[in-house]
């Protein structure tokens, strides 16, 4: 009886360590998908306007769960909506990745 409740625990560790390594996001897919964000938000992620958000360095799991709201519609901006409409959910982790991956002007010297 232990030994099974033992490869039941076992299983659900590999799934689950499977399944996050397969929900990361990618940085060179996702600067390559960033071309679409660069007129808004600059090529480096770093706007010039102060009306569009600097993407650089924010946090990976901030810029993923801000793209899915705007792609389920619980956050509101009629172009950001649009656009995250046809990302997938790969799509979203690979631009939080890029932009995660870049030095923001920012830095509160925080650990990632």
């Amino acid at each position: 009886m232990k030994l099974s409740k033992m490869m039941l625990l076992a299983v659900a560790l590999m799934v689950l360590v499977n399944g996050q390594a397969m929900a990361a996001g990618d940085a060179a897919a996702g600067e390559a998908k960033s071309q679409a964000c660069a007129g808004c938000h600059g090529a480096a992620g770093v706007s010039a306007m102060t009306t569009f958000p600097i993407l650089a360095g924010q946090f990976e799991d901030y810029l993923f769960s801000a793209l899915s709201q705007y792609k389920l519609g619980t956050r509101k901006n009629a172009i950001m909506s649009g656009i995250a409409a046809g990302l997938s959910k790969q799509d979203m982790h690979d631009l939080a990745a890029y932009y995660n991956g870049l030095e923001g002007v920012y830095s509160l010297n925080l650990p990632k």
